[in-house]
């Protein structure tokens, strides 16, 4: 059992050990926090902490570092995730404000996440299998070709050509519009696809001719992006902490490449009472990223939860500040997409 001032001697060895990455004994922690005991004292908490297996001596008689277990503890104990600055939110309203689309909207928020923690920043598409269709728009491109723009409450904007034997006067293309819409619209993607495989059966033979083509490109659509899909930035800012790795940091880079065990990692992380969720260490050893910690946080649309954002870094990081900005960023991007 580790009592309170252990607590706070750990939380201090972490804090110290994120800043200087240099190993902390009990003399720096006498000289630089006011715990109010002799270096005596201190190095007993230490020993305990030790026993505990919550630090480690790297090297024979020099100071301590956090295992994984320690940071653990150290999060799970967290009661300061420190807000971001003004400023920083302001960067962040500035430059995910400026989005054009949801491919844009993405890719700002992996690389403004990146910046404001120094590491590697990883947002999911939302989830197709949640998604609902909110509108379908059919434009005249020439005669017997429409462009079918597809519309979900998530933000997501896909459009594909359709090739039509006839070519529809505006009349019968807003028939066509009305009468997809109205059997799509609403529906998630999933249902909407066997409702839209079932419509012509349903129609007369001239108005089939027409919404045919478009219900099968529709469900071409939804087909080709079922597949879940990230958005990654800030593979450099891990590159640089390559020295926080024991051996060769390539094992990490290839299993950040693998996006569907990322998916699966952030499919099974939970929340905590900071609204983000933390693997450390030997809880990623399945996903090949042991050494690494990851964070994450749902960001939705239209109420609902769709998919997650985080960062993923070494054990080494600076937890407080990443968990804000993480929680921050999701927040935001809610906002947005909810808009």
């Amino acid at each position: 059992m580790v009592s309170d001032r252990s607590l706070e001697v750990l939380r201090v060895i972490v804090q110290d050990y994120v800043a200087s990455r240099e190993p902390v004994g009990s003399k720096s922690i006498v000289e630089r926090h006011a715990f109010g005991v002799s270096a005596a004292t201190i190095r007993n908490d230490m020993a305990a902490l030790e026993e505990e297996e919550l630090i480690v001596a790297p090297h024979t008689s020099s100071g301590r570092v956090p295992t994984d277990k320690g940071y653990r503890l150290f999060v799970d104990h967290l009661s300061d995730v420190r807000p971001l600055t003004s400023a920083q939110r302001q960067a962040i309203e500035t430059f995910l404000g400026q989005s054009v689309d949801l491919d844009d909207v993405l890719a700002r928020t992996v690389r403004l996440l990146s910046q404001l923690t120094n590491q590697v920043a990883l947002v999911q598409y939302p989830s197709v299998s949640r998604s609902r269709i909110r509108h379908i728009e059919l434009v005249t491109l020439s005669p017997g070709r429409l462009l079918c723009v597809l519309i979900t409450d998530t933000g997501a904007v896909e459009q594909r050509v359709v090739e039509l034997s006839a070519d529809p006067t505006d009349e019968e293309v807003a028939e066509i519009r009305g009468v997809i819409n109205g059997a799509a619209a609403g529906l998630s993607l999933f249902d909407a696809t066997a409702r839209l495989r079932d419509l012509p059966d349903a129609l007369t033979e001239r108005t089939r001719t027409h919404v045919a083509p478009v219900a099968n490109a529709l469900i071409d659509q939804i087909a080709a992006n079922r597949q879940e899909k990230l958005v990654m930035a800030g593979t450099a800012n891990l590159v640089r902490t390559e020295h926080d790795f024991t051996g060769s940091i390539y094992p990490v880079l290839e299993a950040i490449e693998e996006q569907v065990t990322l998916l699966k990692l952030f499919g099974e992380m939970a929340t905590d009472q900071h609204g983000v969720a933390v693997s450390i260490g030997r809880e990623n050893a399945a996903f090949g990223l042991a050494e690494t910690s990851v964070l994450s946080s749902g960001y939705s649309a239209s109420g609902s939860d769709v998919a997650r954002l985080g960062v993923l870094g070494p054990l080494r990081m600076d937890y407080s500040n990443n968990m804000a900005a993480v929680r921050a960023v999701a927040r935001y991007l809610s906002r947005l997409l909810g808009e």
